[in-house]
């Protein structure tokens, strides 16, 4: 019987609030603060733990974007 191989993408690994914090260039303070205050990007509790989809922090940032000479 053949087995059967699948190419499935695995799966980006979760991000900590540390890691987040550092790729964004902030301390990890603010982004505790702006996940109090629901202006971060979404994040997963699993347990007592918080981690990032890194798909969600790219996307969050995309909405961050500012047009050139908007105020």
């Amino acid at each position: 019987m053949a087995s059967r191989i699948t190419t499935a993408a695995k799966p980006q690994p979760l991000g900590a609030t540390g890691e987040v914090a550092e790729h964004l260039g902030i301390p990890e303070r603010t982004l505790i603060q702006w996940r109090y205050l629901g202006v971060g990007p979404r994040y997963l509790k699993i347990g007592r733990h918080v981690r990032y989809r890194w798909s969600d922090v790219d996307e969050w940032l995309a909405t961050r974007e500012v047009s050139a000479g908007a105020v």
